[in-house]
């Protein structure tokens, strides 16, 4: 097999950690005898340096022309600074998930059993955690209408979503459940919200096609409070923009490291891959940061995008196997921690 790959380090960590991934993927190329090339691009604050621009469209051009996408993170301290400034980061980002039609995030939420006390939780409700969080990535209070009055002392921002956009993304969250336990958390907040409302009952249409699936409902602060309360009740959680945006970095603390988690972002041609923890622009450039969540979000491309279980799955194992013998970074790791790099080779050496 032969496939293009776009890598996009972006700001802060995000070099680091992708380089790292490309490692990954490189050996478990030269493994299986696959043959795969990176291009890279530039994104973010690295791209606005450089171009003036956070999303440059030699970049996007990239990103249609290739198999898949390899993304670091976006983000620096020069930029957080400053809320006024009229080109920021994030920008490209958001620009860059509209203009390829990223519409559905996927995070899975594993707990490694050799990582169990390094959560902040009990090991008894962390044991076990599997499941994965399927939000809506296009639509919503992040892509909606949004202002201030002429005084600018008062400002409003937009939530919407049509019925389009809601099934799209619920018909993928159902697909996944199939292959999982057949059970869906729809998370909202319909006893308020006009947008929870269409979900729910959008939602509920899929459903009566569809009566293999179980389908609860609950409230985003409820979740909020069940995710920490009792995680192992989730399989498949689906919600909305916002509200996945904030449940999944709560989410991610039950793993020990927001530094563990892989997600991959769906669209419609091609498929955006990234670890969730940002451009933690404080520790760029000191071989510190926690590769493992690119190195996962590696495995995720080689299955969804490539259709390499057997590939995908020898990544997952070696980083299993890392972490059984007590190595990893200073994030879950007390005495004797890895470098980010050094820990990228004992995961390498083990594929």
């Amino acid at each position: 097999m032969k496939k293009t790959i776009a890598v996009l380090p972006g700001d802060g960590v995000g070099p680091e950690v992708v380089n790292e991934a490309i490692k990954a993927i490189r050996t478990v190329g030269e493994k299986f005898n696959h043959k795969f090339e990176f291009v890279h691009g530039l994104i973010g604050a690295a791209a606005i340096d450089k171009t003036g621009n956070p999303y440059p469209k030699e970049t996007e051009k990239l990103c249609r022309s290739s198999d898949a996408i390899l993304f670091g993170a976006i983000g620096d301290l020069k930029y957080d600074s400053d809320p006024t400034l009229k080109v920021r980061p994030e920008q490209g980002l958001l620009k860059m998930r509209k203009n390829l039609g990223l519409y559905a995030n996927v995070r899975p939420i594993n707990v490694f059993e050799s990582l169990t006390d390094k959560s902040p939780l009990k090991k008894e409700i962390v044991e076990g955690v599997d499941f994965v969080v399927v939000r809506e990535l296009i639509g919503g209070i992040y892509f909606g209408k949004r202002g201030r009055n002429k005084k600018g002392d008062q400002a409003f921002d937009t939530s919407a979503y049509s019925r389009k956009e809601i099934i799209r993304v619920a018909e993928f969250a159902f697909k996944l459940a199939t292959r999982r336990n057949k059970k869906i958390t729809v998370i909202d907040k319909a006893n308020v919200l006009e947008t929870s409302r269409l979900w729910r009952e959008t939602v509920n249409e899929l459903k009566i096609k569809d009566e293999k699936l179980k389908i609860d409902y609950m409230y985003v602060d409820n979740a909020a409070m069940q995710i920490i309360k009792n995680p192992k009740q989730f399989d498949v959680i689906l919600t909305e923009n916002m509200f996945g945006d904030i449940l999944t970095d709560e989410a991610s603390v039950l793993t020990g490291s927001i530094g563990m988690l892989p997600s991959a972002s769906i669209g419609e041609k091609v498929i955006l891959y990234e670890p969730i923890h940002g451009s933690y622009p404080k520790a760029a450039g000191k071989n510190t940061a926690n590769p493992i969540g690119a190195i996962l979000s590696a495995a995720m491309m080689l299955d969804y995008s490539f259709g390499l279980k057997e590939e995908s799955r020898t990544i997952y194992e070696s980083v299993k196997k890392t972490l059984k013998r007590g190595l990893g970074t200073k994030d879950i790791i007390d005495k004797n921690p890895l470098s980010t790099s050094e820990l990228g080779n004992v995961i390498i050496s083990f594929i």
